[in-house]
C-alpha cells in the first residue's frame, strides 16, 4: 500500500475515533424516558449545522439483530464520502481494520438502550445542490426481557416519527407479526394523515438479515422488491384484519422498499473475539453492503426530513424531540391524536421561532447594539413594520393543527414580540443623553439651591434658612453620590431606581395654578421662572419692564425650579432681591 493510502486510512480511523454514540434518550426504572436536552443542544445547535435541513437515518427492530453493527458500516461510508471528500474508492476499509463507531457486542443479551445519535454530524450537499446535515440514530431493540410494551412502542415510534429514513431491521424473513408490530407503531401516522392530507412518514426500508432463500429471491434490492410485493399484496381472500395491516403501512409511508442481506459468516455470529475485521466477514455480505449503503446515503439518494410539508432544520429537530418525549412520558401510551397535537405544537413553535428571528434581525439593524438613540415615535413606527414582517413570516409557513392552533400561537408570538419590544425600548432609552443626565442634574441643582439658601440665611442671620439649606445640600450630595455608585457598580439597583423616581417627581412637581416646577415658560422668545407669571395670564413684553426685571425673569429656570419647593413664598422676595439686585417694586411687578 502506498504512503498516501496509508495516511488516508489513518486519517479516516482518527476521524471516526474522535466521535462516539451519544445517548439522548434514556429509559428509567419507572419505564419513562429521560431526554438529555443539553447533549442534543450541543449536537443540533452547532453554528455550522443548526440551519441545515436534517437527513436522519435510524435503524429499529428486535434486539440482538445487528443494528449497531450495521450502523458502523454506514459511519465508514459517511466518513469516507463526506469527511474525506472521496465519493468512490474502497470505503469499506482494509481487511484487517477493526470496526469502530457505535458500540456493539456479540451474545444473547441486549447492549444498546434508549436512543443514541452519533456525536459528529456529517455535512453534505445533495445532488440538487442543497446543503444538509446527516445524523445516524441507533435504538434499543424491541421485545427484550426488560422492556414493557409501552417501552417498545415508545422507542420504535420515536425513531419512526423523527427519522427521514427508517430501516426496519428483520431477521431471515418478513413475518406477519413483523407487519403487525409495524402497524401498531405507525398507527399514529395514520391519524396524522387524516389531519394533514399527506403521508406522515417518508421512507421505510425493510432490511431482511441472514436471508437464506436466495434461490427464491436473490440478495439485494431486486429480490427484496419481489419479496416485499408478495408480503404486502392485498388479496380479496385475506381476512379484513390482514388487509388493514397492509393498507395502513402503505398509507403511512411515501416510499417502501426492501433489501435482502445474506448472513455475514459463521465467525461473526459465533466467535466471541470478533472485532469487525473485514477478513472475518463473508465476501457475499460485503458485496451486498457495497450496494445497500450508497442506496441510502449517496448524495443523490439523501432524503431530508419533512413534517407537514416543511423541511426540518437541525435546530427545529430539538423541539420535536422535546415534544414527543414529553407526550410519551404520560401515564398511558398516548393516543394518535395526542401525538398529532405534539407534532402540531412543535411545528407551530418552529414557525414562531423563525418569525421571532426575523423580528430580532430587523430591529437589531434599527436600534440594536451601538446604533444611536431613536425618538420613541420613530421607534414605535419601526416596531410595527418589523412586527408585520415577522407575522407575515409566521403566516407563510405551513403549519399543522388547524387554524385554531395557528391563531393561538400567533397571539403568543405577538405577546412575545411586544415583550421583546419593551426591552428594546429600555435599551434605546438608555442611549438618551437627556434622560441619562437628568437625575444627577436634579440633585446637583438641589445641592446648589441648598448652598445658596444657606448663604442667604447666613447673610440675613436667619438660622432656619441656614438649617434648611444645609439639610438640602447634604441630602442632595448623599443622593447624588449614591446614584453615581449604583450606576458605576451595578449594586443597589433598587435604590438607584427609587432615586430616579424622586428626581422625576421633583421635575414634574405641579403648582396649584397648574404650572410644572421644572417646566420653563416660553414667552416672546424668553424663558421665565414659572412663578414670574404667577400662574395666571401672559407676561408683558420685556420692553414694558426694567432691564433688571427682564434679567430676573430670563434667568435659567433650573435654579428656581429646584429651590422653590423648599422655601416659603416670603423667601422668594429675599432670594431674588439678593440675586438680581433689583428693587422690591420691580420684583413685585414680576410676581
Amino acid at each position: 500500500m502506498s504512503s498516501t493510502n496509508i495516511y488516508s486510512q489513518l486519517g479516516k480511523m482518527a476521524s471516526l475515533r474522535s466521535g462516539s454514540g451519544v445517548q439522548v434518550v434514556t429509559p428509567s426504572e419507572d419505564h419513562t424516558f429521560l431526554l438529555d436536552e443539553e447533549a442534543l443542544q450541543k449536537l443540533l445547535l452547532r453554528p455550522d449545522v443548526k440551519d441545515r435541513p436534517v437527513v436522519l437515518l435510524s435503524v429499529a427492530g428486535a434486539y440482538r439483530k445487528g443494528k449497531s453493527f450495521l450502523l458502523d458500516f454506514f459511519l465508514r461510508y459517511l466518513d469516507h464520502t463526506y469527511n474525506n471528500g472521496d465519493g468512490g474508492g474502497e470505503w469499506l476499509g482494509t481487511e484487517d481494520e477493526a470496526l469502530k463507531g457505535f458500540p456493539w457486542l456479540g451474545g444473547s443479551e441486549r447492549h444498546t438502550t434508549g436512543i443514541h445519535l452519533w456525536s459528529q454530524p456529517f455535512k453534505a450537499t445533495t445532488s440538487s445542490g442543497e446543503k444538509v446535515v446527516i445524523l445516524l440514530m441507533d435504538t434499543q431493540g424491541t421485545f427484550d426481557s426488560n422492556s414493557t410494551v409501552k417501552d417498545n412502542a415508545t422507542v420504535f415510534a420515536l425513531s419512526t416519527m423523527l427519522s427521514s429514513v427508517l430501516i426496519y431491521n428483520l431477521s431471515q424473513n418478513i413475518e406477519e407479526d413483523d407487519l403487525q408490530h409495524l402497524q401498531l407503531f405507525t398507527e399514529y401516522g395514520r391519524v396524522a394523515l387524516d389531519e394533514t392530507g399527506g403521508k406522515p412518514f417518508q421512507r421505510l426500508q425493510f432490511l431482511v438479515r441472514d436471508w437464506s432463500f436466495a434461490y427464491d429471491h436473490p440478495y439485494g434490492p431486486v429480490g427484496g422488491e419481489q419479496l416485499l410485493k408478495k408480503r404486502l399484496l392485498v388479496r380479496d381472500t385475506q381476512h379484513e384484519e390482514l388487509q388493514k395491516v397492509r393498507q395502513d403501512i402503505a398509507r403511512c409511508f411515501e416510499e417502501v422498499t426492501c433489501f435482502l442481506l445474506p448472513h455475514p459468516g459463521l465467525k461473526v455470529s459465533t466467535d466471541p473475539h470478533f472485532i469487525g475485521k473485514l477478513s472475518d466477514i463473508d465476501p457475499e455480505f460485503k458485496s451486498c453492503l457495497k450496494k445497500l449503503v450508497p442506496m441510502l446515503l449517496a448524495p443523490e439518494n439523501l432524503v431530508p426530513k419533512q413534517i407537514g410539508g416543511q423541511k426540518v432544520k437541525a435546530r427545529d429537530l430539538l423541539n420535536y424531540f422535546k415534544s414527543y418525549v414529553d407526550v410519551f412520558n404520560s401515564e398511558e401510551l398516548p393516543n394518535p391524536m395526542t401525538i398529532l397535537q405534539a407534532t402540531a405544537e412543535a411545528n407551530n413553535t418552529s414557525a414562531s421561532s423563525e418569525a421571532r428571528n426575523v423580528y430580532e434581525t430587523l430591529m437589531d439593524e434599527i436600534c440594536g447594539g451601538t446604533k444611536p438613540y431613536l425618538p420613541q415615535q420613530v421607534l414605535e413606527q419601526e416596531h410595527h413594520k418589523c412586527l408585520n414582517k415577522a407575522l407575515h413570516s409566521f403566516d407563510s409557513k405551513k403549519k399543522m393543527g388547524g387554524e385554531e392552533m395557528a391563531t393561538k400561537f400567533k397571539q403568543l408570538l405577538v405577546k412575545d414580540l411586544e415583550d421583546l419590544f419593551d426591552q428594546l425600548k429600555a435599551h434605546n432609552e438608555s442611549k438618551n443623553m437627556y434622560r441619562m443626565f437628568s437625575t444627577p442634574a436634579v440633585f446637583a441643582a438641589l445641592f446648589l439651591c441648598g448652598y445658596l439658601l444657606s448663604v442667604l440665611g447666613d447673610t440675613f442671620r436667619v438660622q432656619t434658612l441656614v438649617a434648611i439649606g444645609q439639610a438640602v445640600t447634604i441630602g442632595a450630595a448623599v443622593m447624588l453620590g449614591v446614584w453615581i455608585y449604583t450606576r458605576m457598580t451595578g449594586n443597589l439597583r433598587e435604590v438607584g431606581i427609587q432615586l430616579d423616581d424622586i428626581a422625576n417627581k421633583i421635575r414634574s412637581f405641579q403648582w396649584p395654578g397648574g404650572r410644572q416646577c421644572g417646566g420653563p415658560r416660553r414667552h416672546h422668545n424668553t424663558l421665565c421662572f414659572p412663578f414670574c407669571a404667577g400662574g395666571a395670564g401672559p407676561l408683558p413684553p420685556p420692553s414694558a419692564r426694567s432691564a433688571a426685571a427682564a434679567a430676573a425673569c430670563s434667568m435659567p429656570f433650573s435654579i428656581h425650579a429646584w429651590y422653590v419647593g423648599f422655601i416659603s413664598w416670603k423667601t422668594h422676595t429675599i432670594l431674588i432681591t439678593s440675586l438680581t439686585k433689583v428693587s422690591p417694586m420691580t420684583l413685585l411687578y414680576c410676581l
